[in-house]
Parts: C-alpha cells; structure tokens; sequence
C-alpha cells in the first residue's frame, strides 16, 4: 500500500517535509528549517527530527524539492549526513543548493539532478511530472505522483497570479488536465487560506514601486528577500527605464542574483550595476540600492544602515526606504526598530502597513477554491500550515463539496495509507525538532533551554570553596562571583552575607557524613535560592563548585 508519510510542515509554518512510501522504496519531498522561537535562546535553526528516515536509510531512493526557500531545503545538509540520495530540483533550486552544500563541505559528495516541467521522474514505483506553480521565489513546481494506488497531486507553495512579471505563472492548464485524468488525492498549500479574495498581481506590486521611485529625490534603498528574484527584476526593470544605477548589497542577496543572472533569469543592461564601493561616484537620485534585511536581521545590510554602522553607506535626509517584504511574525519589534532608527535620520521609511508594496507568494480563499475545481481530487490532504490552517482549509474543501469522509485532515507524524482506491489513517510515528546550535545537531534539548532562560532572567551565583581533604575544613573561600544579577558596587552586601549562608551549610554537614561534598553542593543551592528570593526576590541560578585539597 502508499504510505505518506509528514515529518515536518503540518501544524506549523516551516519544516516542511513529506515521505512517499511503496513497499521498498521511499522518496522524499522537501527538506525544510524552521528559524527559532523566542524561548529558543542561541539556537541558529531547527530542522525536523528524522528519526524514521535513519530507520529506513536503505529504502529511501530520492529528494525531490519544489522551491529554493528555506522551509524547504535548509535541512538538505543535515539530511545529506544521514542518507546521500540523488536531488532532484528545478535550475535555480539547485543552483542555491549548490551553494548550500558548498559551505558544509557536502558539495562533492552531492548527487544533483536538473528537473524541467517537461520531463517525467521515474524513482522505483513511482512517476513523477512537475507543474509549473508561480511563487515569491522562481522555478517553483508542484507535483503530479503517479503511483500503483492513483494519482496523487501536491501543490508545493503556489499562488494564482496571470500578471507574473517573468511569464511563469501557475500552469491552470496542466492542473486541470491532471484533474480530467481522475485524482485520488489532492495536498495543497493552507498558509493563506484566512485571506478573502485573491493575492494582488505582481504588476500592481510594480507599479506602486514605480511610483515611489519616481518620486523620490534622493537614494531609493529596498529591502527584500534574497530569493524574490521576480521583484528583485521589477526593480531592475524601473531602475533602467528611468537610467538609474543599481546596486546590490548583501551576502544572500548576491548570491542569489548572481545564481539567476548565471541562468539568464536576469538580465541587466551593461554599464547598469555598480558595486557599493562606487556608491559615492554618482548622484544620490540616480541610485537604487536592493539590500536584505527587511525582516529586521541583527548584521543584515539594513540594520547596519540603520544602526550608523554600514561601511560605505550612511542614511540620510532625502533618502527614500522601501521594506519591499511582510512582516513576518515574531520580527515585528527588530523591524519596528530598524524603521524607527531611519527615521531618526531622517529618511522617508515605506513599508507594508502603509502601502501595497508586498505581494504574498501563497494563495488566497478563491485561489484555493479554484485548485480544488481544477483537481477535482477524490481526496483532499490540506498541507503547509499551522493546526487553524489545515482546519479552515478542510472546512474550505468540504464548502466545496467534498465529503467529510474524504478530507484527511493531518499532523506530522500521522501516516495515510491509500489502499485499493481507500485512504485511511495509520499509526503514528515519532516525529519533532531537533535544534541546531552552531556546530551541535541536537545537543540543546529543553533542560539547557531552561537553563539558558533561567540565566537570561535571573543571571548566577557561583560559589567556589576549598576544603582540607583530611579534616572537611574551609581553608579557600567562600568566594562568590554573580553574572546578570546585582551590581557588586550597589548590593556588595548581599554577596557578602550569603557568605555567611555558606558557613552555615558548611557547619550543618559534619565531616565525614557519605557523600559530604554531594549534599553540600546541593544544600547550598537551595539554602541560597532561599536567602536571595527573601531579601532580593530573585532567582539566580546557582552553581557551586567544592575542591578536596
């Protein structure tokens, strides 16, 4: 029977990762990160936990990736370490795989593989076509799975938008021949399913843009995603019909203009791009500078600009700001304040809570309705999402006529069968995050996040204590040192009368009782969470250290 199998991506924005499983052989869609939660303290990123594909190494036959955006790759060179299946990927997916890998050292090691919209996939029982699907971020598809139970449709991320600026719009065409054909299962995109209506056209995008630029009288700054390559030649576009220079500025964003001018998905007129270094050569309102940052990064090029601190450009009077990006929640206060520092200096700041100047990648209500239309899918698996998402998306499916029975509505983990023409639930398996730190791949689990809470609020006490190894005497100490939690110069008291805490602990536990230095360790902590929560009403974390000389 067909297994799919969610390991990431369902019940939370990010992470997103799917298994199609067929007796011995497994395929994987996607490979996603996640960036971390407040409570995350020093964690870089989060990946899905894999324990079901270390289980199954030998089955697994393919990666398939339907776009270049994070939540769908950055997990690639985690999951390269664990199994080195062939990738499968569009031209511009790849080229950021590419580079990727080269920066874990994985690259040589990679087996890469170009896909086109006009090629089959053949991996073990399965045959793959891909849809051309219009996105933020180019060279998106979705994915007709011919298996041995029928056919099955996953959209990737999609919108419906006819005016896309580089003529890759969704193919409704191909969508709707698949859905002729008989589909027994449709998983589609819930991101956006709470918005009414359809997702404003690239080219309305384009025009506000223009008339900002227009009308600016000094140097036009826009902050965007890296990967919007789609507005990125917007703004190219409007910069060389009004005989602007453009410049580039950002380590992501060169990258990814440099991946898509490589694949002529960019083109831009000779003598048009200057580097930032030659910034200062030409008028101020002759230049427009595409940078990152618009998500409020703390050493993007934006924060920098905005903190006084970028090496070759500073903010000024006249200077034109355009957060070309939404604001993505949970980064409204760095981006509140980056906006309020450039005002500061005096630039005019425009941004989506003011103006248009954003469009989504992911379908709206009707979009999602006209999928549905369009497939006409016997079974409806609503993917992407948070829980509310792939809820309001059923209820969507279901407004759309398809029956209760026939909407799967799923969490990661919870594996669907389809088995002679029937789909059902299976058993769960293990799934969850696995938080990277630097070089450490789930070495930070929750008790060193506690930890690393408790220290950011509460700060430490350290208590360093020599004893005589013969007869349990103090002959060092006590010495105590505190980090994040008083100013010695202001409270010096309280350290110095926790010393006689100490002493007293010491004088409670007679020498030679088992385990003296264990109980003394741990009766310290809590004698001194005691006295600093009744006279400061704090709760430092406390770790004491007792030598035997």
């Amino acid at each position: 029977m067909l297994k799919i199998i969610p390991l990431g991506g369902l019940g939370e924005i990010g992470l997103n990762m799917m298994l199609f499983e067929y007796e011995d052989s497994i395929f994987i869609i996607d490979a996603g990160l996640m960036f971390p939660e407040d409570y995350m303290m020093g964690v870089d990123i989060v990946i899905p936990k894999m324990d079901y594909i270390d289980r199954n190494k030998s089955k697994i036959a393919a990666i398939v990736l339907t776009h270049g955006h994070e939540d769908h790759i950055g997990a690639i060179p985690y999951l390269l370490k664990k199994v080195n299946a062939p990738i499968f990927a569009t031209p511009f997916t790849l080229g950021l795989i590419r580079h990727k890998l080269s920066e874990h050292q994985l690259l040589t090691e990679a087996n890469l593989y170009e896909i086109d919209t006009t090629e089959e996939l053949k991996i073990g029982p399965f045959k793959l076509e891909f849809i051309r699907v219009s996105h933020s971020v180019i060279d998106g598809v979705g994915i007709a799975i011919y298996t041995p139970e029928g056919l099955i449709v996953h959209t990737g991320d999609f919108k419906i938008n006819h005016s896309f600026l580089n003529n890759k719009e969704t193919d409704l065409n191909k969508f709707a021949e698949l859905g002729e054909k008989g589909v027994l299962a449709l998983l589609s995109d819930s991101t956006n399913v709470e918005k009414e209506g359809y997702t404003i056209s690239s080219q309305e995008i384009a025009e506000k843009l223009k008339g900002i630029i227009k009308k600016a009288s000094g140097r036009v700054i826009v902050a965007l995603f890296a990967s919007n390559i789609s507005r990125i030649e917007a703004i190219v576009k409007i910069a060389e019909k009004h005989g602007k220079k453009i410049i580039f500025n950002g380590f992501s964003l060169e990258t990814s203009v440099r991946i898509a001018k490589e694949l002529e998905y960019i083109n831009i007129s000779e003598g048009a791009e200057i580097t930032i270094g030659e910034i200062d050569d030409y008028p101020h309102d002759q230049v427009i500078i595409i940078t990152t940052g618009s998500q409020g990064e703390p050493m993007s090029s934006l924060a920098r600009m905005s903190a006084g601190i970028h090496k070759y450009l500073k903010v000024k009077k006249g200077d034109t700001i355009i957060l070309s990006s939404k604001f993505i929640p949970g980064n409204e206060k760095a981006i509140t304040k980056i906006i309020n520092n450039l005002y500061r200096k005096g630039a005019d700041v425009i941004y989506e809570k003011i103006s248009e100047i954003h469009v989504s990648g992911h379908a709206f209500k009707e979009e999602l309705k006209l999928m549905i239309n369009l497939v006409k899918p016997k079974y409806f698996i609503p993917i992407h999402g948070e829980y509310r998402h792939l809820v309001l998306h059923s209820r969507l499916a279901k407004k759309m006529g398809i029956d209760s029975e026939y909407i799967l509505l799923t969490e990661n983990g919870q594996v669907i069968e389809f088995d002679d023409n029937r789909g059902k639930f299976a058993e769960k398996i293990t799934t969850g995050r696995v938080l990277i730190d630097g070089k450490g791949i789930g070495d930070v689990g929750s008790s060193v996040l506690r930890e690393r809470r408790a220290l950011s609020e509460d700060g430490l006490v350290i208590v360093i204590m020599a004893l005589d190894e013969e007869t349990g005497i103090i002959i060092y100490g006590p010495a105590i040192f505190s980090k994040g939690f008083v100013f010695p110069m202001e409270t010096g008291y309280l350290l110095e009368d926790a010393k006689c805490v100490v002493l007293e602990v010491v004088e409670e536990i007679n020498y030679g009782v088992k385990n003296r230095n264990q109980k003394l360790e741990e009766k310290l902590k809590s004698s001194l969470r005691q006295y600093f929560a009744y006279t400061i009403k704090r709760r430092p974390a406390i770790y004491p250290f007792i030598i035997e000389v």
